[in-house]
């Protein structure tokens, strides 16, 4: 399997161009790099790959500034397209060089076509096969819940087409979507969460969410795992909503959050090694208030300081859409550390890009 991986890598590093371009469609060349969001194809300038050998190493490789992530040019095909292993991985390499199929070896197992409906793989595939959000309605529908800036660093996708069926009795539907990468501690995806929306407007009663009995799903393994903005260091801001957490992102661009996706998931997140600090972003319900004490004792009983944010109304999207971000950025104010008032709330970066 080595050998047939390092092959691999070797052929399509004399075309890393064409890899790049056809793999990573939202970058662009510079020199002798190509530069990107991220290996998920996110629009952006954090990875680079280079494109010829050189001195500093060989075509093909690549780094991610942002998350420090790095690999070769087989690791891009597996992680764009959400493929599960390496020999996946490798028949996707084999199909884009045009080369014919190995021969099958006896004990080998026949990989599935379809993948398990909710299962892990079901969920990478569709995080793989929808697109960035910029220019869609995932990035319409957020902002008129006030988050005029998205800072989700690739972890939201938009598909136009996503399945929804109301029933196991009901024909199946599709709505436009948001996506949701759900990931653990190691960034492997281990889920994804759906929000179907209405591509016919946005009124108060569904704040944009499409009209259908349970516009939220959630697919593959949660427990542990979270929606994942930024890369944790040694302080953390945790919270059950994406849209709530993505208002508290807005505000505080460079603090690292997760979103649960649920109370009970909240409650049993797994917190990275080397955390410092904590902030649980409540919501204003006695569930919130479940969530708080639960986690706030698993924090202490692992050595992390915990504190809570906690909004005036239901939750910080509330509060960002009905009071604006001056005045949520003025309560964060008072609630933060002073130290990390000055580490992540900088005024001239609120809507900022």
């Amino acid at each position: 399997m080595a050998r047939d991986a390092n092959d691999l890598a070797r052929r399509l590093a004399r075309e890393a161009e064409a890899v790049c371009r056809y793999y990573l469609s939202n970058g662009k060349r510079a020199g002798r790099y190509w530069v990107v969001g991220d290996v998920h194809n996110t629009p952006g300038r954090s990875m680079f790959v280079r494109l010829e050998e050189s001195p500093k190493g060989a075509a093909g490789k690549w780094t991610d500034a942002a998350t420090g992530e790095h690999g070769d040019l087989l690791d891009i095909i597996r992680e764009c397209r959400g493929l599960r292993d390496f020999s996946e991985a490798a028949e996707e390499a084999r199909r884009f060089l045009k080369l014919p199929h190995p021969e099958p070896q006896l004990d080998s197992k026949p990989v599935r076509s379809v993948a398990p409906t909710g299962s892990q793989e079901a969920a990478r595939r569709l995080f793989a096969i929808s697109s960035p959000i910029e220019g869609t309605l995932v990035e319409t529908y957020l902002q008129r819940r006030g988050i005029a800036v998205a800072r989700h660093g690739g972890s939201l996708r938009f598909h136009p087409r996503c399945y929804y069926r109301p029933d196991e009795h009901s024909s199946t539907e599709t709505w436009p979507a948001m996506i949701a990468r759900v990931t653990d501690l190691e960034g492997r995806i281990t889920g994804a969460h759906r929000t179907w929306l209405d591509p016919d407007g946005f009124d108060r009663i569904r704040l944009g969410k499409a009209p259908i009995d349970t516009p939220r799903r959630a697919m593959g393994d949660l427990l542990g795992s979270a929606v994942r903005f930024g890369v944790v260091d040694d302080v953390l801001a945790a919270g059950e909503g994406i849209e709530t957490m993505l208002s508290l992102r807005y505000v505080l661009p460079t603090l690292p959050m997760a979103a649960a996706l649920s109370a009970n998931h909240l409650s049993a997140m797994l917190l990275p090694s080397g955390l410092r600090r904590l902030y649980i972003a409540r919501d204003a319900d006695a569930a919130g208030d479940a969530v708080q004490a639960t986690l706030t004792q698993r924090a202490s009983a692992a050595g992390v300081e915990a504190i809570a944010l906690s909004p005036r109304l239901g939750d910080f999207n509330e509060d960002l859409h009905i009071f604006g971000l001056e005045t949520l950025q003025a309560a964060l104010r008072l609630q933060l550390v002073p130290e990390d008032v000055a580490r992540f709330l900088h005024s001239s970066t609120v809507g900022a890009e």
